[in-house]
């Protein structure tokens, strides 16, 4: 599925004003009739379904799996509209993507929105579209949800919380345990367009080459992996910490070490000048479109087959493998030299997601 790098496809003005208020003001918050107008103009307009629609304190949903995947997360990421997407559509990716890391095929989202008092009412029309946008794109509904407004200067503008469920359709375990030494590990695009895009809009930074985010849903992907039978025996989508995180955690938990190839991985260009003007490495940067997915070596280049018939991942590539060794990521830099791969001490970009 390929998705517009550019301009967000939806009108940037709320066809329903909330009674002339530019802005949110504490009484959308309150419970009362300004929070009914703010959810029936505005929310339920975009997001509206059977379930939603009950209006009842939780959604009551008909689930045939016998096995369920269940995720939560929140998002404060600063700015709340960055270069393809915004906090409402990473809101959603995030949530998807972590149920299809699971095996799972996501069905059912939560959405709650703490809005700070102040937030222009066009910003949450638009981030609110966005999210009615992703939604229909990955197939999933939002079925329950919650509003609060908090004082002006508390909030940030706009805080994020969604969980979601979905049906696991994966017949086998998929976690770091079953990760075994002679495994390839695969990579499922460029990485580090994410982090750099947050990055230019929150400092005003013009790099030469525009960089968008990667922000996308993966269960297409990962549903069609699993579909054709294989062995997935693991699948790590790469946020906070950027690959070179996700993989020194996968081999603390597997207890086995994982070796990769600079060379084989994909950057940018414009990632890859971002980086190196600021003095950040990309191994670390975050991404909110790409995974890491291990599985037996013999299997490696059907998944790649299937891997590049989506636009999202026609960069997939085999970086490296599982090794016997007590846990560590050793990389072979392009010199052909051999570093240590460590997490980081703090945060490389607080605020991303």
């Amino acid at each position: 599925m390929s998705w517009p790098q550019g301009p967000l496809d939806f009108p940037i003005a709320c066809p329903l004003p909330l009674r002339d208020y530019p802005e949110i003001v504490m009484a959308h918050g309150a419970g009362g009739a300004m929070t009914l107008e703010l959810i029936e103009k505005m929310i339920l307009p975009v997001l509206t379904n059977d379930a939603l629609a009950e209006n009842h304190d939780g959604a009551v949903m008909d689930f045939r799996a016998k096995r369920l995947a269940f995720t939560t997360d929140s998002y404060v990421i600063h700015p709340l509209e960055f270069p393809g997407g915004n906090i409402g559509r990473l809101a959603v990716c995030g949530t998807v993507n972590d149920l299809a890391m699971c095996g799972a095929r996501p069905q059912h989202l939560s959405l709650g929105l703490i809005i700070e008092e102040g937030l222009p009412t066009p910003t949450l029309w638009r981030i609110i579209q966005s999210i009615g946008q992703t939604c229909r794109a990955a197939q999933v509904q939002v079925v329950t949800g919650d509003t609060k407004v908090v004082d002006r200067g508390k909030g940030d503008g706009l805080f994020i919380n969604m969980s979601g469920v979905g049906a696991v359709v994966s017949s086998r375990p998929i976690s770091p345990k079953r990760i075994k030494v002679g495994d390839a590990v695969l990579l499922s695009g460029d990485i580090g367009r994410h982090g750099i895009a947050v990055l230019s809009a929150r400092e005003g930074i013009g790099f030469e080459t525009a960089v968008s985010t990667d922000c996308a849903p993966l269960h297409n992907i990962a549903l069609a992996l699993l579909e054709a039978g294989l062995d997935i025996h693991c699948m790590r989508d790469l946020t906070r910490g950027g690959l070179a995180s996700a993989l020194v955690e996968l081999t603390m938990a597997s207890g086995n070490g994982i070796d990769i190839c600079e060379a084989a991985i994909p950057v940018s260009n414009g990632v890859r000048g971002a980086c190196e003007l600021l003095g950040l490495d990309p191994l670390y940067i975050a991404n909110e479109g790409r995974f890491a997915i291990i599985l037996p070596a013999a299997q490696a280049s059907s998944a790649l087959e299937i891997l590049r018939r989506f636009p999202a991942a026609q960069q997939s590539c085999q970086i490296g493998e599982v090794v016997k060794r007590d846990g560590g990521l050793i990389l072979e830099t392009i010199v052909g030299s051999r570093r240590q791969l460590d997490l980081l001490s703090a945060e490389h970009l607080p605020r991303i997601c």
